[in-house]
């Protein structure tokens, strides 16, 4: 391990002489959008992925976790029938059945907190998107051990201007979309923009049983609505309000490892989520006082075949589960912030600082039905059935206190310090008997040195402390062993070191990030799964447990080239190692890889503009093998992704033909043990596979 660290270390050295000989004199300055403010690249001191609008418009993707896969490091494990959760350096959760609201990896949208919820990000009529690898305890607290997500939609402009798209391909694919707005007539002070979107695809699964290839169809409507109100000029207002609607099946799971289900009773992944968020902005003399206000309501409903199969299937036996759970949850969310004037040398005001308090409360509502049947030939007292219902109800507090201070040692040297204290109080209670009130006390920060050493280059090195909040494993059906040892389990600190180096080089036509981390884990979460009644499958459940220690480190190179003027080179490299350290229940992990966390990730491509008109871009993502689960040793294989477009745009028409997994790779992206097969119900690794190949076309016009 010292070796490798050395080499890391060399590395960055000599990426760092390097950049001294040949930097840019001419820069274009990229904005941040997701920190305290508005910031140039040049003063970051973490690592951080942005996709700018022209980048998202260049790929053919539709949805965030495809465009996951540009982003070294960051992966995510859909256990249904999207992405509800991301892994960034291979910490984060891989389940979306059950669990504490409470993830490792935050996901705001317009700065509405959505983490846990990843599954609602379209990527239509979006500004930026920037993906922070490392903790972010000092930027929004226990949500983001791992890092934060967050996606900027277009607000509104000073002049009316429109976009749609349609588009239609192979399994059902149709789409549309349309975003227009302006100022509101009559008043040059507000300004609007509405976006509508529709999704709708048959899906990459058929059911053989039922004679249908839409039982993991996705149906899926977007609607948003911005109003920017400069009330004077010293107060704005910006209102948003926001529906996501996800009515998709979940016939996601089979038998024999195919693309085909035989389930006779497909289940259900929906979701509806309404939002509403409000940001008050007013300037002082001296600093900037800004309220932000945010509400979701959230609706669930997520079933499924728990025996995956059929009458026929199963036959002589008779095997049939079902289950469902029904979820509410409601948030609400304020937070109040100062944010000082930016700094100025020349009048010797060398500080920046940020101050503010927040509040974020959960409140979560479940109804879980189970319902089966279960008969053996050889047994003359069968068959059995059974039904079981169980409510539960949650409610969590958090109260955070935080601050940040930048300090500027000079025009080149900025020193910064952040820090977050939070309060977590929950409350749980079902009709299984359980019913407690855990609470943690939680407090994370940042130091960092930036040095921009000429126009746009900049090496930064941090030290942040994250952390994540304690919970509960919900439903678990362990019976006397539902102890507050399975119950309960502690907070998760992580302290990451990084160094980074950004650079811009030949006049801008080459950029490249260059960063290097070491992450140790404390009071390491992870997830094992257990099955209480062989030969019930409702009685499968997820629990989580804390390990001792963990360690996470390695190398993330982000280049971007203008080989000419017609061809653009890109290549994404992440390189990752991972270790389970000292976990006293599992000796036998110990020294072990983490789960989802493989050792190579990566995205190269070539964008081509042979003429004013058309285009071409082709690129190759790809990972290599990981562990599944903490819970066994099984791996995935590695794979490469191939992806494709061919594009003709003229004045304000795109037309755009796309394929995506040209070669039809076979990959998975999830698996786990289950006993699901009578009448034995001996544990069998069963794998989420990923989406075929398929292809279509879109066109855009632009208003």
């Amino acid at each position: 391990m010292l070796i490798q660290k050395r080499i890391l270390i060399l590395i960055f050295l000599s990426l760092s002489l390097f950049s001294k000989e040949i930097i840019s004199e001419t820069v274009e300055e990229i904005i941040v959008l997701g920190d305290w403010r508005e910031t140039s690249t040049d003063q970051e001191d973490s690592s951080v992925v942005l996709l700018d609008e022209n980048k998202i418009k260049s790929q053919s993707m539709k949805h965030f976790e495809q465009l996951s896969y540009l982003v070294p490091n960051l992966n995510f494990a859909a256990s249904d029938s999207r992405a509800r959760y991301f892994q960034i350096r291979g910490i984060g959760e891989r389940s979306g059945y059950q669990g504490t609201p409470n993830s490792s990896v935050g996901f705001l949208i317009d700065d509405i907190d959505y983490s846990g919820q990843g599954g609602i990000a379209t990527t239509f009529d979006v500004d930026q998107i920037e993906i922070y690898r490392g903790p972010q305890g000092s930027r929004i607290g226990a949500n983001a051990l791992a890092g934060l997500i967050y996606i900027k939609t277009k607000d509104p402009t000073e002049e009316f201007e429109a976009t749609s798209e349609i588009t239609t391909g192979s399994f059902g694919t149709k789409s549309a979309g349309l975003a227009f707005g302006g100022p509101l007539a009559g008043n040059e002070n507000i300004a609007y923009r509405l976006v509508l979107r529709k999704d709708n695809i048959d899906g990459f699964r058929k059911n053989l049983y039922l004679k249908r290839s839409d039982t993991s169809r996705k149906d899926e409507t977007t609607s948003r609505l911005k109003i920017d109100w400069e009330m004077d000029e010293k107060t704005s207002v910006k209102l948003l309000i926001s529906q996501v609607d996800l009515d998709d099946p979940a016939d996601i799971w089979t038998l024999d490892g195919s693309l085909n289900t035989l389930s006779d009773r497909p289940g259900m992944d929906s979701q509806k989520t309404n939002s509403y968020g409000l940001k008050i902005f007013h300037n002082f003399i001296g600093f900037d006082l800004q309220s932000l206000t945010s509400s979701t309501d959230t609706s669930v409903v997520f079933s499924y075949d728990a025996d995956w199969g059929n009458t026929d299937s199963w036959a002589p036996f008779i095997y049939d589960y079902f289950s469902e759970t029904l979820r509410d949850r409601k948030t609400f969310s304020q937070e109040f912030r100062l944010i000082s004037d930016e700094a100025n040398l020349d009048e010797e005001q060398k500080i920046e600082w940020v101050f503010g308090v927040s509040y974020l409360e959960i409140k979560e509502l479940n109804l879980k039905i189970d319902d089966g049947n279960y008969g053996d030939p050889s047994d003359p007292y069968g068959p059995y059935s059974s039904v079981s219902s169980s409510s539960s109800k949650y409610k969590s507090d958090n109260t955070s206190l935080f601050g940040n201070l930048d300090y500027f040692i000079s025009e080149s040297l900025k020193l910064s310090l952040g820090l977050r204290w939070e309060d977590w109080e929950s409350k749980f209670v079902d009709t299984l008997g359980d019913n407690f009130n855990p609470s943690n006390d939680m407090s994370g920060g940042k130091i960092s040195l930036v040095k921009n050493m000429r126009n746009g280059t900049n090496i930064f090195a941090s030290i942040a402390k994250g952390y994540k909040q304690g919970g509960f494993n919900l439903g678990l059906g362990l019976g006397s062993n539902s102890s507050n040892q399975n119950l309960l389990y502690d907070p998760e600190y992580l302290t990451n070191y990084e160094l980074g180096l950004n650079s811009k080089f030949f006049d801008s036509s080459l950029n490249l990030a260059t960063v290097i981390f070491y992450s140790d884990r404390e009071d390491q979460q992870v997830l094992i799964s257990t099955q209480v009644d062989p030969s019930d499958p409702n009685t499968f459940s997820f629990l989580t447990k804390n390990a001792a220690e963990g360690v996470n480190y390695g190398l993330e190179i982000n280049m971007d080239m203008d080989l000419s003027e017609t061809l653009n080179l890109f290549a994404n490299l992440g390189f990752l190692e991972t270790e389970i350290k000292n976990w006293k229940s599992r000796p036998d992990l110990e020294g072990r890889a983490q789960a989802h966390a493989p050792k190579r990730s990566y995205a190269v491509g070539l964008n081509w503009n042979p003429t004013v008109n058309y285009y071409l871009r082709l690129d190759v993502t790809g990972k290599s093998s990981f562990y599944y689960s903490d819970s066994h040793d099984k791996q995935s294989d590695s794979y490469s992704l191939t992806n494709l477009s061919l594009g003709y745009k003229q004045d304000k028409w795109n037309t755009e033909l796309w394929v995506r997994n040209a070669f039809d790779k076979y990959y998975s992206v999830r698996g786990f043990y289950f006993g699901n097969e009578p009448p034995n119900f001996e544990d069998t690794l069963y794998q989420r596979h990923g989406d075929p190949r398929h292809y279509g076309i879109s066109i855009r016009y632009d208003f």
